[in-house]
């Protein structure tokens, strides 16, 4: 398993959160999204690493921007 730390902008709220999530979780091997609204960091739980661009594609999905993205651990 690969966890990664996403730093995402703009969310506000927890429906901000629960699309950021449903956005990420949809991506293939995607087993766990864990979002601080305090914070705004995200913590992606996958069978492997997810790229920078997908990471970005599902957050821009959900109507937010993605700050920062770190490989997986």
């Amino acid at each position: 398993m690969a966890t990664q730390t996403l730093t995402v902008g703009g969310m506000t709220c927890e429906h901000c959160t629960m699309s950021v999530s449903e956005e990420l979780g949809e991506l293939p091997g995607v087993s766990a999204v864990d979002v601080s609204l305090d914070t705004g960091e995200v913590t992606v739980t996958a069978e492997q690493q997810i790229s920078e661009e997908a990471a970005s594609a599902a957050v821009s999905e959900a109507g937010y921007a993605l700050e920062s993205w770190q490989p997986a651990n």
